[in-house]
């Protein structure tokens, strides 16, 4: 049985420049299932966006921060105002696996724009 959840619903930064971190909830992922394949995939779709998105996991039940480690990172660059659609849009799908108890999204670096959303599937 597969798994969709939105997991980073649509965040906008502030538009001033300042420097934002925002880290999402903690779900599920396939080692708090007990499942084999470990595989795990992320949907992101953002606009304008100028940060650090990255996704962490842990292998505690019950984690601390001190617990989470990244799996995933991608910096963006993207211009909000741009009339090119590939310089102000970015929407990927990224794969990653391991017997992963809990996933999170967490924003660094975070200057301008706005994620939709962050999805995971497993």
């Amino acid at each position: 049985m597969a798994n969709s959840e939105t997991i980073l619903a649509e965040q906008t930064h502030p538009g001033d420049s300042t420097v934002e971190t925002v880290t999402g909830e903690k779900y599920k992922g396939d080692g708090y299932y007990s499942r084999s394949d470990g595989l795990h995939t992320i949907q992101y779709s953002l606009v304008g966006f100028k940060g650090t998105i990255a996704i962490q996991a842990t292998l505690a039940i019950d984690p601390v921060e001190d617990d989470w480690f990244t799996v995933y990172s991608q910096m963006y660059e993207l211009d909000g105002n741009s009339q090119d659609s590939s310089l102000k849009f970015a929407s990927k799908i990224e794969n990653f696996t391991g017997n992963y108890v809990w996933i999170r999204a967490h924003l660094s670096n975070w200057t301008d724009g706005s994620v939709n959303s962050i999805k995971l599937n497993h």
